[in-house]
């Protein structure tokens, strides 16, 4: 039973970092990156999709993206999506791509985007926090229902504590590598 919950927590921390490093690579640095741009909501049909879903999204410079989506009639929505989110680019159409050239970064920019990462990096903490909460909150009332031993518990606190530490180290590097890949001019 212990096992089993610690392995499930696991997984969910583990979910937890997966979902901060997509979004930590959808913040722009000054290089081109799908990345940066397939999460963005386009309204296709009446519905909102993800980009990465009506276009394909390539790389062929270190500072030019270029769209091409798979209905050029939604070309124009694509382009209003872009322009309404919060990356701050520009993109131009030809009626056929869309292409987006990303500007290099001021360094006031730079300042603003790495508080964005500090900020996300710390709600991935957070999340992380509260599903160990949780599990303690668990295993206490499997202790006091008498289901396992304080032995038991002491030894599944610990495992906890570890995984949650392992898992707070890995947001910690993440911060630290999207911060480097921000400064670099």
């Amino acid at each position: 039973m212990v096992d089993e919950t610690l392995r499930s927590v696991e997984n969910r921390m583990q979910k937890a970092v997966e979902a901060l490093r997509k979004q930590l690579a959808a913040i722009r640095t000054g290089r081109a990156s799908p990345a940066l741009v397939e999460h963005i909501k386009v309204e296709y049909a009446g519905v909102p999709t993800p980009l990465i879903q009506i276009a394909g999204i390539s790389v062929p410079e270190a500072r030019l993206i270029i769209i091409q989506p798979w209905d050029r009639s939604s070309i124009h929505s694509i382009e209003k999506a872009i322009l309404a989110s919060d990356l701050g680019l520009n993109p131009s159409s030809d009626g056929n791509v869309i292409r987006i050239n990303i500007p290099p970064l001021t360094e006031e920019r730079r300042q603003e985007l790495i508080k964005v990462v500090r900020k996300r990096v710390e709600e991935g903490k957070i999340e992380i926090r509260n599903l160990r909460r949780d599990v303690v909150n668990k295993l206490r009332e499997l202790e006091r229902t008498k289901d396992i031993s304080q032995d038991e518990h002491q030894r599944a606190l610990e495992q906890l504590q570890r995984l949650t530490d392992s898992f707070i180290t890995n947001t910690e590097q993440l911060r630290q590598e999207k911060e480097t890949e921000l400064m670099e001019v």
